[in-house]
């Protein structure tokens, strides 16, 4: 390392422009990776908060909520297994909503829940509903770009039915839609204006059921539940549509990135290197082992990563500040710490030619040509 630090001191006009070149591309890793993990969020945010392990849905509807349909005989199956407390069931339906008097339309997704159960969002501004209320919902707060406010009448574009908002939740969204939350009470009043074929406007019927379960109590309702499919909050994920296919898009991107970053440090470190096979090979004659070159190559790299990503992290946090809320943009620390940590894997495989090039030089033939 005393040889890495010498240098650089040394040549700082170049290895300034070296820096600056890591800079460019760990920031670029690292917004990409949040912007992928800020889509991914979006998309099945309302999943993904939810605390339940895993679901129940219909079988053959594909692990999505929009195909399946559950009865009340279903629910109860569960909860006698399960307990009460802990399986809890959820209706939610795409639909398109403007503000009563306005004609400016927002494409949500509408939740029914039980508003006395641990699927209850936290509400953020504004008051929340209970299973009594009537006529009153949360919503998510992205709406508030569309003008809404507590106090706003929500009307439905296809049945005409309204609601006032009661609260305001944070980070609630589906399939990238806003989401809103109500009761099931005034679920089954928007069930009535286009009731399911074959029941009755009155009955009772579910997407999906939330469960806290254990592996026992899971094996037991799979075998009671034949006709439905029981799968993990994960996988419930993944089947959100779309969900797939925007992440594998993206992930392709971000692994192309490193596969670049890898190239073009590797370019770089190994033109370097060849511009100083001449004092490696003077330190080789002197007595200099491979090793202790080997170590101040990778050393030097892994110097010049770190402070690049210390820099990119702080650049990062700066641009996230300024980001429109629209922006689904998220960098947890789990992440920061992957991203960065194959980042800095991804420079020391670049530097592999510079060491292996640095191990194959001839002390004698570098004398020869220093003295030429």
């Amino acid at each position: 390392m005393y040889l890495a630090l010498r240098e650089i001191r040394f040549a700082k006009t170049r290895y300034v422009m070296i820096i600056l070149i890591m800079l460019l591309i760990s920031f670029l890793v690292l917004f990409v990776t949040g912007l992928a993990k800020g889509l991914a969020y979006a998309n099945a945010s309302s999943i993904k908060n939810m605390a339940a392990s895993h679901f129940i849905l219909q079988k053959d509807s594909d692990h999505r909520f929009g195909r399946s349909q559950l009865t009340e005989d279903t629910l109860t199956a569960a909860q006698q297994v399960a307990g009460d407390d802990n399986a809890t069931p959820i209706n939610l339906r795409m639909a398109t909503v403007t503000e009563q008097g306005l004609s400016l339309k927002s494409d949500v997704t509408l939740f029914a829940i039980d508003m006395a159960s641990w699927l209850a969002p936290k509400v953020i501004e504004g008051q929340t509903i209970t299973n009594d209320t009537q006529g009153q919902v949360l919503v998510d707060r992205k709406l508030k770009e569309a003008g809404i406010k507590v106090g706003s009448v929500l009307v439905d574009q296809m049945t005409g039915a309204s609601w006032t908002v009661s609260g305001f939740v944070a980070n609630e969204s589906y399939s990238h839609t806003p989401s809103i939350f109500m009761n099931e009470k005034d679920w089954l009043q928007l069930q009535s204006f286009t009731p399911v074929k074959g029941q009755n406007a009155s009955d009772k019927s579910y997407n999906a059921i939330a469960l806290k379960a254990t592996g026992e109590q899971l094996a037991q309702l799979r075998a009671e539940l034949a006709d439905t499919d029981i799968i993990s909050k994960s996988d419930t994920v993944s089947a959100v549509p779309g969900y797939k296919e925007e992440q594998g898009s993206l992930l392709m991107m971000i692994a192309f990135l490193y596969v670049i970053s890898a190239m073009v440090l590797a370019v770089f470190f190994f033109v370097i290197t060849i511009q100083k096979m001449s004092q490696f090979g003077i330190l080789k004659a002197i007595g200099a082992k491979t090793g202790y070159l080997a170590r101040n190559v990778v050393g030097q790299v892994l110097l010049l990563s770190i402070g690049s990503l210390a820099v990119s992290l702080g650049l990062i946090r700066i641009v996230y500040a300024v980001l429109p809320a629209s922006m689904p943009f998220q960098l947890d620390s789990s992440t920061v710490l992957l991203s960065c940590s194959l980042f800095i894997v991804t420079a020391v495989l670049g530097s592999l030619l510079s060491v292996y090039k640095v191990s194959r030089t001839d002390a004698l033939d570098a004398i020869g040509r220093t003295a030429a």
